[in-house]
């Protein structure tokens, strides 16, 4: 069952092994951000994947943010200095 957790963003468990993807097609959010982080820009990624939107990247970055603030508020544990 395709399942949306964002407005643009899905996971279903039989898609790219269950990772969040642009709305049920098989290119995962991971890959939009590394195209990001490579230095790729939007319209790059846009002409690449005719699919896509300039919103899919959006919700890409969005949810990006989330996750990475909601892991922020987690507690972390470094080893004790030898």
């Amino acid at each position: 069952m395709l399942r949306y957790i964002h407005d643009r963003i899905t996971v279903h468990p039989d898609l790219c092994g269950g990772k969040p993807t642009i709305r049920g097609k098989r290119l995962t959010v991971q890959t939009v951000l590394e195209f990001l982080a490579a230095g790729d820009k939007p319209e790059e990624i846009l002409e690449d994947y005719d699919f896509l939107e300039l919103a899919d990247i959006e919700a890409c970055q969005h949810f990006a943010l989330k996750t990475a603030l909601e892991a922020l508020h987690h507690r972390v544990y470094l080893p004790a200095a030898a």
